[in-house]
């Protein structure tokens, strides 16, 4: 266990980060890689696979319940020096996950063609997308449990093993990717049911290994069987502080639903443009969401152990590190988007698309780092409701006027990422002054101490 309430938050930030970063970036650059040999099997297989993974990070938002309610509480109670409840946290949250990866493996066996009836532009993206995510069901059921672990740890300020173990299972995948969807040395190529099949593999590599440590390493918590049997308060506790933050991952699946719909009418390599479009954007957003994602557990167990100044100082800093990383992706972006998308399709009509897109959403990447620090603030804090309303708003003000404007004669794609950068600075405006309040609520001046319990602890 790292004590985070003591020493220089930069340097607790910055160590945290670069593991982090590392492994966001080794994860992106393979769904990269799949793209680009899924990209091999035509236009309609990039396009289904896009659109599949779209319901791929609905299911990872569901996932964040439980990763934003560990991290939160486990964190206020190692701050609190209370190791018998962060365990507590822990097992109650591992089987929430076990029941989790259950369900999803149901839900995406029933809703998978439905789904991508609802969404794709041709029969073809509708096959391709559906095979897609049935061979990767396993990958999605067994993140639930990886997420815990890694959320368990990450509360105690301890990321490398995790970050170790993504890494390598992500080159795995990146390594079976070839082998699977394109035949390479065996001439049996699966196509997009290899990209999923890879993903699968790899997934439950990872798991195999986290378990092994947590077996043979980790002494601060554990598996207690004897912690197992279900305990709803608990289950209560983690929901409560989760559940705004898996909300807002399933409105940002609507967000993406909702652009997927107007460009229908685009034809599938619009659609396709935007898919390898938004990979590329992720890739350069993953620093500054590893910012983020280190802040969380800082903010954390400083508030956990009451000390409100050192709350707002993390938030502060990490917000200038986060807007620095932004301001140079920005100008990277601008300078070399064709680049930067190179080698992802051969179809000039999507490659347009992906650098149009790219070009003009990056303008606000450094808004986007401000909602970043600020979600990650209101998760150590214990209470993501404002992270709720501040992404519902940028829902509805970006859907309606989208739907309406793809009605209009002379509608244009432009008009779609305008729109978007409208709405994201929107939303970052709002989240500033949401975290505004909540400060004034938590703190109490002049002494500037910390209400003593989360309110979604209650």
């Amino acid at each position: 266990m790292k004590d985070l309430t003591r020493g220089s938050i930069v340097s607790h930030i910055l160590t945290m980060a670069p593991p982090i970063v590392a492994s966001m970036i080794t994860y992106m650059i393979c769904q990269l890689v799949d793209l680009y040999f899924v990209a091999e099997v035509g236009e309609a297989a990039v396009a289904g696979v896009a659109a599949a993974g779209n319901a791929g990070f609905l299911i990872n938002g569901f996932m964040q319940v439980l990763g934003v309610g560990t991290v939160a509480l486990m964190s206020h109670a190692v701050g609190r020096k209370d190791r018998a409840d962060a365990g507590l946290v822990f097992n109650q949250a591992i089987v929430l996950s076990v029941l989790f990866g259950l369900s999803t493996l149901i839900v995406v066996a029933l809703l998978a063609r439905p789904y991508m009836r609802a969404v794709a532009a041709d029969e073809a993206t509708v096959e391709a997308g559906t095979t897609f995510l049935l061979w990767l069901m396993p990958a999605l059921a067994l993140q639930s449990v990886m997420q815990v672990m890694g959320a368990g740890l990450r509360a105690t300020g301890i990321v490398r093993p995790t970050v170790l173990v993504q890494v390598i299972a992500v080159l795995f995948n990146i390594a079976l990717a070839p082998v699977l969807i394109a035949g390479w040395g065996t001439g049996h190529a699966f196509g997009v049911a290899g990209a999923g099949l890879a993903s699968s593999i790899a997934i439950l590599t990872a798991v195999m290994m986290l378990l092994a440590y947590f077996h043979r390493f980790e002494r601060y918590v554990g598996f207690e069987p004897a912690l197992w049997r279900p305990q709803f308060e608990q289950w209560k506790r983690i929901v409560n502080v989760g559940l705004p933050a898996g909300g807002e991952f399933a409105i940002i699946f609507a967000w993406m639903g909702v652009i997927y719909y107007v460009l229908r009418d685009f034809g599938p390599a619009a659609q396709a443009g935007f898919g390898i479009g938004t990979r590329v954007l992720g890739l350069i957003q993953m620093p500054a969401l590893a910012v983020a994602f280190a802040a969380a557990p800082i903010v954390g167990q400083n508030f956990g152990a009451g000390n409100g100044e050192r709350v707002r100082e993390t938030f502060a800093k990490a917000l200038a590190i986060a807007t620095i990383v932004m301001v140079g992706f920005t100008i990277l972006a601008q300078w070399k988007a064709g680049l930067l998308l190179a080698g992802f399709s051969e179809d000039r009509e999507a490659i347009a698309v992906a650098v149009q897109f790219l070009q003009l959403v990056s303008l606000n990447l450094v808004v986007q780092g401000v909602t970043f620090i600020c979600n990650a603030t209101f998760q150590g804090l214990g209470n993501t409701k404002p992270v709720l309303l501040s992404s519902g708003s940028r829902l509805l003000f970006y859907a309606v006027p989208a739907i309406w404007l793809s009605t209009r004669p002379g509608f244009a794609i432009e008009q779609v990422w305008y729109l978007s950068i409208a709405t994201t600075t929107l939303q970052a405006g709002l989240s500033l002054w949401l975290l505004r309040r909540e400060f004034r609520k938590r703190f109490v001046q002049p002494e500037r101490k910390v209400s003593p319990e989360p309110v979604a602890a209650e």
